[in-house]
């Protein structure tokens, strides 16, 4: 097979080039450059071919290729006209694949289906690690489940990986931005670079990743039909890590254009760190969902060794050729196309190990109640079983205690003031070591962070520098949370200065009610009573309407 690969010198294109020419199919490696595809073309064979495909992309079908990829980008930046390659394979009768990682380039494509369905022709965008291996191996996870809540996808690659211009203005151009994001049923507004935890990939491969965007966070709501996506991505050197940071906080009050020549310094000023750091990279896939009654979390994790890490965005465009006969003409992104065993069959002749692992996945909740879990109404076992994020909506009253102890309290934890009736969300977020929970009564927000407690039947909640180690008795279908130990600074506090909590938490005509009572200590009397009702906002979402 003839196989077009523009951009065919680029830092994935060539490893695109490399892997076609392996299966035995005749490369063109197709730039601007002639001596740097030429040079390529020496060392690893195909032919060379010049061409700006900016200026005069018809020259590309002078060699009649039966496959064209682009391996270009940046394809966020292709202008007024960015299908002009696809609707020329059309026009010349070609296939079409390309390693898009851009959610609007990918999912516009499907504007050509209805032409390439009549052609007979194949187009497939985002054909590499995302959504090309990521769906893949997500709907290969999904299998047997009932439910899917969570699919969570990542990629970290190693230090000394090569950068390409497209992919640094593609990342940098996030920066500073917001994404909508599918998270508990709902889109939500997501900040580009956010939400950093850490995923460890092996043993001694453990990496920090935040949020970007990528197609997956556009196209797997419909395509999975899951209550929340995540995707993230992570430099190995924490340094770098805090200088997107850095741009990122830069970029929302200076929101440059990402052109071509500051890319390049981008890509200059990282490229300075090459020499630390290693040529080890990674991918992970992890789907959460309900099997019968029980939650399980399935992981598929990848490490590349020896510098191979760079091949992975080529792998799933070489498993579609292998393919291609067998792939149903159409114009779309290139969704679960192929699966996961011939994924894993397109990188065998690579330095990269896969493995995946089936674990529960209870929540914070779960874990602590044990066998009181079944004692708790539905509705608040909703409340309790977040595995990625969710929000509650409803109203509340709230109560402020008049002492002066009381009234610093409150100012300190940043409690709600009195209202007879203010609109409340409560959005709960998973985190590696346990949940946040945020209250939001009409514009005024606190939070705190839980954690589990080594006692049974017990959680931790951390307000700033107080630590809270709370019971949690169910009876008659309620839950009360009494106070039973705290610390400050990590000190232990002598159960005199601890608070008084009378809080409950229990349904009523099938909604979540909650009473929650704090003193002060010493006996300083009330500091906030709160109590009213929340709704899972999920419930009047259309999850597949919008994107």
């Amino acid at each position: 097979m003839k196989v077009a690969v523009l951009g065919g010198y680029g830092v994935f294109g060539a490893r695109l080039c490399e892997l076609l020419l392996r299966d035995g199919h005749d490369v063109l490696i197709v730039g601007r450059h002639f001596e740097s595809a030429r040079a390529l073309a020496e060392r690893i064979g195909g032919r060379p071919v010049a061409v700006d495909i900016r200026k005069a992309p018809d020259t590309i079908f002078k060699s009649s290729p039966d496959v064209v990829v682009d391996a270009v980008g940046p394809f966020h930046d292709y202008g007024s006209d960015p299908y002009v390659i696809p609707r020329l394979c059309l026009r010349h009768g070609a296939d079409y694949l390309d390693l898009s990682d851009s959610a609007d380039f990918t999912a516009g494509l499907s504007a050509l289906d209805a032409q390439a369905r009549e052609s007979g022709r194949r187009l497939l965008s985002g054909a590499s690690s995302v959504p090309g291996i990521s769906s893949a191996v997500a709907a290969d996870l999904v299998e047997g489940l009932d439910e899917i809540l969570l699919v969570d996808s990542a990629i970290m690659p190693g230090n000394r990986a090569p950068r390409g211009t497209s992919v640094i203005a593609s990342i940098v151009s996030q920066l500073g931005t917001a994404s909508r994001v599918w998270r508990g049923g709902i889109w939500r507004a997501q900040p580009c670079w956010s939400d950093a935890r850490r995923i460890r990939l092996a043993p001694t491969l453990v990496r920090r990743v935040q949020f970007i965007e990528v197609p997956d966070i556009r196209l797997f709501p419909a395509f999975f039909r899951v209550r929340s996506v995540m995707f993230r991505a992570g430099m190995e050197l924490d340094t770098l890590n805090m200088a997107m940071s850095a741009v990122a906080a830069l970029r929302r009050y200076w929101p440059f254009e990402v052109t071509a020549r500051r890319a390049n310094l981008f890509r200059w000023l990282a490229n300075l760190f090459l020499p630390f750091g290693t040529d080890r990279g990674g991918m992970r896939v992890a789907v959460v969902g309900y099997k019968g009654k029980s939650v399980l979390r399935r992981e598929w994790r990848l490490v590349a060794e020896a510098g191979d890490g760079p091949y992975i965005p080529a792998v799933t465009a070489r498993a579609a050729i292998r393919k291609l006969d067998k792939v149903p003409p159409g114009a779309r992104p290139c969704l679960a196309e192929t699966s996961r065993r011939e994924i894993e069959e397109a990188m065998s002749d690579l330095s990269v190990s896969t493995q995946t692992n089936e674990t529960p996945s209870p929540t914070l909740f779960q874990s602590a109640l044990a066998d009181r879990w079944d004692l708790l109404p539905p509705e608040a076992q909703t409340l309790h079983s977040v595995q990625d994020m969710e929000s509650f909506s409803g109203t509340a009253k709230v109560i402020r205690g008049s002492s002066l102890i009381a009234r610093f309290a409150a100012w300190f934890f940043g409690f709600p003031k009195a209202a007879d009736e203010v609109p409340l969300t409560i959005t709960k977020t998973r985190t590696e070591k346990g949940e946040i929970w945020e209250r939001n009564f009409g514009g005024r927000v606190f939070r705190s962070y839980c954690t589990p407690a080594p006692a049974p039947y017990r959680y931790r909640e951390r307000f700033w520098l107080f630590n809270y180690e709370q019971e949690l008795p169910v009876e008659n279908g309620s839950m009360h949370l009494p106070v039973r130990r705290g610390w400050f600074l990590g000190i232990p506090l002598p159960g005199i200065l601890l608070p008084a909590s009378e809080s409950r938490e229990y349904a009523r005509d099938g909604v979540f009610h909650f009473d929650v009572a704090l003193g002060a200590p010493l006996r300083g009397g009330l500091i906030v009573r709160y109590r009213g009702w929340v709704k899972p906002d999920r419930g009047g979402s259309d999850p597949f309407s919008s994107s």
